[in-house]
């Protein structure tokens, strides 16, 4: 991977503007706009009194120590004019000029490149638990079939997402808000690690840096723009999830989301989405549906059904019979547990789901 002088000199003057960036933005100004700008356009548009000292700053950017810094963060970078940049960014005028990458350099590439099919996965970061498990549910079961799942790492929805993906070993990509090395929130630095160890993780900001409140909608732009769909879960009427989709609206991609009881203030943006013409996503198959091309992923599941030991298949079998909880696959203690143990094992290679009431369905 590589990031040319001028695009790592751009990625360093949006971290220098950064607090006149929170204040623009403050003023109404639109964040998209702002990014799109040139560099000096951008200088006097919101540099203010300190546009002199800016530009002086902006003139004397050394790129190799930008490079030294980030060899000793661990990170990689690939600005818009490499071929490992994510061509999908590229539709938009206010795409990141680098991406920095937490994980392995090649890493990026195989998850997010033209060929392969990525969905978003956003939604609220207090999320019911239904919301979670649905979010769970959907990144394993896209994961499980191969398709890169996207989010944010947010509270909610967005780890819940990533964690489904991790649990069957599948594709799944973080975007920060601050800089790639630097897990946010602090509190899901775990699932951050597991990220960066068997996945990636990306952001256009600096290393080391903490993210202001514009990087937000800013990362957004991001996760929207390296996904064909994208899919909100869970979202009040003035979510950021909804800054998301509205993104991927604006980029001509497709937006789902996933119904909620009508009178739930949690769900009342999701069922505006579906109000106005969204995508209706009851799980991951209605997804997979969309991002492959309907039956494409079930006849891929099929024929991996078959490579399935044989009381794996068998108990596959029999909860698309209709014998769907651990009640009616067993009775005796004994066969609880070994119904557990394969139904598990199951969700874990994302064939099943389990729902409300403990009520497994079949995904692909």
């Amino acid at each position: 991977m590589s990031a040319c002088d001028d695009c790592l000199r751009r990625t360093a003057l949006v971290a220098a503007l950064a607090p006149h960036v929170e204040r623009a933005r403050r003023q109404h100004r639109h964040l998209r706009e702002l990014l799109a700008l040139a560099d000096e356009e951008l200088l006097a548009a919101i540099g203010g009194q300190r546009r002199g000292e800016l530009e002086r700053t902006h003139a004397a950017f050394e790129a190799p120590a930008a490079r030294r810094k980030l060899e000793r963060a661990g990170l990689y970078a690939v600005c818009r004019h490499a071929d490992g940049y994510p061509s999908r960014l590229l539709h938009a005028a206010d795409a990141p000029a680098v991406l920095h990458v937490a994980g392995d350099p090649q890493r990026l590439t195989a998850l997010v490149h033209a060929g392969v099919a990525a969905v978003a996965i956003v939604g609220a970061r207090r999320a019911g638990s239904e919301g979670l498990e649905v979010a769970r549910g959907l990144g394993r079961g896209l994961a499980a079939a191969g398709v890169t799942v996207v989010s944010g790492m947010a509270l909610g929805i967005d780890s819940a997402a990533h964690a489904g993906a991790l649990e069957v070993g599948g594709p799944t990509l973080t975007v920060l808000a601050g800089g790639a090395d630097v897990p946010y929130p602090p509190s899901k630095r775990n699932l951050y690690r597991s990220l960066v160890r068997t996945q990636a993780a990306v952001s256009e900001m600096p290393p080391g840096m903490r993210p202001w409140r514009w990087a937000f909608p800013a990362r957004n732009r991001t996760i929207a723009g390296l996904a064909s769909l994208t899919i909100v879960v869970e979202a009040a009427e003035r979510s950021g999830s909804l800054i998301t989709a509205e993104l991927a609206q604006q980029l001509g991609r497709t937006v789902g989301a996933v119904p909620g009881p009508v009178a739930a203030p949690r769900c009342a943006g999701t069922n505006a989405l579906l109000r106005d013409g969204a995508l209706v996503i009851r799980h991951a198959q209605d997804a997979l549906d969309e991002a492959l091309g309907i039956g494409v992923a079930t006849a891929l599941a099929g024929r991996r059904a078959s490579e399935l030991e044989s009381p794996l298949r068998v108990l596959l079998r029999e909860v698309e019979n209709g014998r769907d909880t651990v009640a009616a696959l067993a009775s005796t203690p004994g066969e609880a547990s070994s119904a557990l143990a394969g139904l598990a094992e199951l969700e874990l290679l994302g064939f099943l789901r389990r729902g409300p009431g403990g009520r497994y369905t079949r995904l692909l």
